[in-house]
């Protein structure tokens, strides 16, 4: 720009003049366009015209208070019938500056989700080469505004699924093209989607396939992988999703992925749990025994395999998963599926309960540690006159799960049921162990109890109830 058009103050009035320039330039540009679609020299001028304007009004992104006068003087409709304001969008809706101001930020937002903003923006990408640099970098500014709009309105993910954004992720993923940084953006936009949506998401169960064969070749590829994992996890959440996960041959996916010994096999182990979790996942534990899943899950309860380092997952992870997952299965499984798996548990000399023991010790050890820290802070906050109030007791109960109490409930859990099974050398052998390395039954008590008491959010209050008897009456057995 010319200096001194630079030095005119920015304020209401001259962002209206802006934009009533940006409307009458674009008005002008259509019009030609409509009269001479096949001689671009005839609207070139009011093409450039209309380019300088729009890079003018890049400024409106510094001031979203004035955001509502895009709004008012309707510029968001044109805005959204240009596709070459891409990158003004996106600076638009650069989070940081819709935080500045809600109210100009909501009001620019319901402007553009009534004019149906993701279909047209999914519709432009569906437009454009990626082969052409300008283009490429035009869809990963696309996918950072609907990064930003679902970062400041969650509830959008539904919407943008359903105007399409979904099924074109799904495509762009599973298009053989070299991976790239567009790839990978996809994968987090669908991790986000599936996250924030509880419709009929599943079909991105299918791009987790390519990894069933071979392991991410860089850290990017990898960070792609499991966000992907991470999206088929919060699509079960949802508990219907459970069954079409079990009639997608979800499960023997998972289980060869486990045998395969590839770097998915943390992020399949973090879907079989999900998979496997509370009575929607009753059918999910059956099945897992009938492909014989057993022989894929023991070996990984007995030995933590040492690649984990490689993967970045932890061991406390992996071990939280496996134990859930054994858990899941002696709370869902009935008649002779449950034989099988209590039967696992005598094989060799019982190896498998002394490994139970093993980590029990090992978890106890790690919260004993962490209660101790807690108590000292909880001493000194006293000492201060601080008010321990129930939000600090829930932060302190979060940070003793972290450290290891959830893995400690579970493996508790698995003790009490498998004492529990009727077979009597698994119950002697527990409290041999118990006795013999001066554990005691009430402190296993005591974690079940606690245990009992924190079940089930979004669960009935019946559930709740029938769920935290049958804990009690297995602790009170054992």
């Amino acid at each position: 720009f010319p200096l001194e058009k630079m030095s005119e103050p920015v304020d209401e009035s001259s962002v209206k003049k802006m934009i009533l320039t940006f409307e009458k330039r674009s008005y002008k540009n259509q019009e030609l366009r409509i009269k001479f679609p096949d001689n671009p020299e005839k609207f070139m001028e009011s093409e450039l015209d209309l380019n300088d304007i729009i890079q003018e009004m890049h400024v409106i992104a510094t001031m979203p208070d004035l955001y509502h006068l895009l709004v008012e003087l309707n510029a968001v409709h044109s805005l959204l019938g240009l596709l070459t304001v891409v990158d003004l969008l996106q600076e638009l809706t650069d989070i940081d500056t819709l935080h500045e101001s809600e109210e100009g930020a909501e009001v620019l937002i319901d402007a553009l989700l009534e004019g149906q903003v993701v279909a047209l923006l999914v519709q432009n990408m569906e437009r454009l080469d990626e082969q052409v640099k300008e283009e490429a970098d035009g869809i990963y500014n696309t996918l950072a505004i609907t990064e930003n709009m679902a970062e400041f309105r969650p509830g959008l993910c539904t919407e943008a699924a359903q105007q399409g954004l979904m099924q074109w992720l799904l495509k762009r993923i599973k298009a053989k093209m070299p991976f790239d940084a567009n790839k990978l953006y996809c994968s987090e936009i669908l991790a986000i989607l599936l996250q924030n949506n509880d419709s009929n998401a599943f079909s991105s169960c299918l791009p987790s396939q390519v990894f069933k064969r071979h392991n991410p070749s860089t850290a990017e590829e990898q960070e792609m992988m499991e966000n992907l994992f991470d999206g088929l996890c919060s699509c079960l959440m949802l508990p219907t999703n459970r069954d079409r996960f079990l009639r997608g041959e979800g499960l023997q996916l998972m289980n060869l992925m486990l045998r395969e010994k590839k770097m998915s096999r943390t992020s399949a182990l973090k879907v079989l749990d999900h998979g496997m979790i509370g009575p929607e996942g009753a059918d999910n534990c059956h099945k897992f025994v009938d492909i014989l899943g057993l022989r894929t899950i023991f070996p990984l309860f007995m030995k933590t395999p040492k690649k984990m380092k490689k993967t970045g997952a932890s061991e406390k992870e992996h071990e939280e998963h496996v134990c859930s997952i054994i858990a899941s299965m002696l709370r869902n499984l009935k008649s002779q599926q449950r034989s099988r798996l209590l039967n696992k548990f005598t094989e060799n000399d019982c190896e498998k309960v002394d490994r139970l023991m093993e980590l029990h010790f090992k978890y106890l050890e790690a919260v004993q540690q962490a209660d101790k820290r807690i108590e000292g802070e909880k001493h000194e906050m006293v000492r201060q006159g601080e008010i321990l109030d129930d939000s600090m007791e829930d932060e302190f109960y979060l940070r003793r799960l972290d450290a290891g109490l959830f893995v400690l409930q579970l493996i508790c859990y698995i003790m009490v049921e498998i004492s529990n099974s009727g077979i009597s050398q698994l119950q002697q052998r527990v409290h041999q162990i118990l006795n013999l390395r001066g554990g005691s039954v009430k402190v296993v008590r005591h974690i079940m109890r606690e245990y009992a008491e924190s079940i089930g959010d979004g669960k009935s209050d019946e559930f709740k109830e029938a769920e935290r008897k049958r804990i009690m009456d297995l602790v009170d057995n054992f």
